[in-house]
């Protein structure tokens, strides 16, 4: 006689391997599920990334000239900047959040104010949405600048830019020629400074 398997004997050996196939689909499921998180924090990391890249080049390649408008959330213009998307030689670039679903705008353009009118010719980008904080600190005196942005339930992340003075206006030829005749002829209201210190 052969000897076989019973049929008690293979249904218990089916049991065994579901159980088996049962327990490897559960750790294949939950390996899926912390790939997809991974893969989820890994894309906002890149999107925020990107965010803080393009306004920190924007602020970083700009002339320091900077018009900001505090609110609820601040908007906030480089007036001329050589971080163009479009492939402007130099571009007025503000970013601003927009009511309509709290969401952050890049408009760059040449030559524009806001609010916007249908003639001008800019190009506006949606950075992101659900924005609860969008601030710039900027400091004239030290030329600091500091840049905070918070996205939904989203950490915050911020930038700091350290010595960013705008450049001096340039002075006008009238102002220039009283400035000599100043230096060439002394004011007679204020005296000589003793042994050739400073007046102050």
């Amino acid at each position: 006689m052969k000897k076989a398997f019973t049929l008690i004997e293979v249904l218990i050996a089916t049991m065994l391997l579901s159980i088996v196939l049962l327990g490897l689909y559960n750790v294949l499921d939950v390996q899926r599920r912390s790939v997809g998180i991974i893969k989820e924090s890994l894309d906002n990391s890149i999107k925020q990334d990107k965010i803080i890249m393009t306004l920190y080049n924007d602020i970083y390649k700009s002339d320091g000239n900077f018009t900001l408008k505090k609110g609820e959330r601040d908007t906030f213009c480089i007036n001329a900047t050589t971080n163009s998307l479009y492939g402007l030689d130099v571009a007025k670039v503000c970013w601003l959040v927009l009511k309509e679903g709290d969401t952050l705008v890049r408009i760059e353009g040449f030559n524009y104010q806001l609010p916007l009118k249908f003639e001008d010719r800019v190009e506006a980008d949606s950075v992101a949405k659900n924005i609860k904080l969008f601030d710039i600190y900027y400091d004239k005196k030290s030329g600091n600048l500091l840049a905070l942005i918070k996205e939904g339930k989203k950490e915050p992340y911020s930038f700091l830019i350290q010595g960013k003075i705008p450049p001096p206006k340039p002075i006008k030829e009238k102002t220039k020629k009283k400035i000599q005749d100043n230096n060439k002829t002394p004011n007679k209201n204020t005296p000589p400074p003793a042994n050739n210190q400073p007046l102050f």
